[in-house]
């Protein structure tokens, strides 16, 4: 409960501080509006669900995912709240002291899909992948989301991953399958993870 409300306060305090930042005392009050509509959603699911267990490690976790990788926690938290909006529900039994938010039902039925410290859609056969990105996130704190976009803008102009690619049993021989072949396994953060845990999609 502690942490909970905790990160929520957090939630709120980013909020003000930019919206002050981008509007003075008026940006102030809808940043932390905003922070409060973000952040209380997360806040809730992190008590709920038990996120964070009561150890050294478990505070560790969400004192780094409330500093260094408060970008990511913030943009996760977003996406939790999308989640939350449209009927999905926390898997408690995969969140408990994991470290993470896990949601049962993901965007795509064929893939779980992870951001920040909020997993989507995942199953016990590929959770550790998903694991992979939360500890990339909390890795690189603040780089991590824009050395991801930079990755996928990169290899989906510039297609370089094609002279590694496995064009026997992964053909590109429709658009569709550039994207989901083609770039999404090859950028850094899934290659890395796939390497862990998984098949690339083919």
């Amino acid at each position: 409960m502690v942490l909970g409300i905790i990160s929520a306060v957090v939630h709120i305090a980013l909020g003000a501080l930019l919206g002050q930042t981008a509007g003075g005392t008026l940006g102030l009050l809808i940043g932390a509006v905003v922070g409060l509509l973000v952040g209380a959603p997360f806040g809730w699911a992190v008590s709920s669900a038990g996120t964070y267990a009561a150890d050294a490690k478990g505070i560790f976790l969400f004192v780094v995912d409330h500093t260094w990788s408060l970008l990511n926690t913030v943009a996760g938290a977003i996406y939790l709240v999308g989640h939350l909006i449209v009927g999905h529900q926390l898997d408690r039994t995969a969140s408990a002291g994991s470290g993470r938010v896990n949601v049962v039902e993901g965007v795509s039925p064929r893939y779980a899909t992870t951001i920040g410290t909020v997993c989507a859609g995942s199953s016990p056969g590929i959770q550790r992948h998903e694991d992979v990105h939360v500890f990339q996130a909390r890795l690189l704190g603040p780089l991590y989301l824009p050395l991801v976009a930079l990755n996928y803008a990169l290899f989906t102009i510039a297609p370089v991953w094609l002279l590694w690619h496995d064009h026997t049993n992964a053909p590109i021989n429709r658009f569709t399958r550039y994207f989901e072949i083609g770039v999404y396994p090859h950028v850094w953060n899934e290659a890395i993870a796939y390497r862990i845990q998984g098949t690339p999609p083919r």
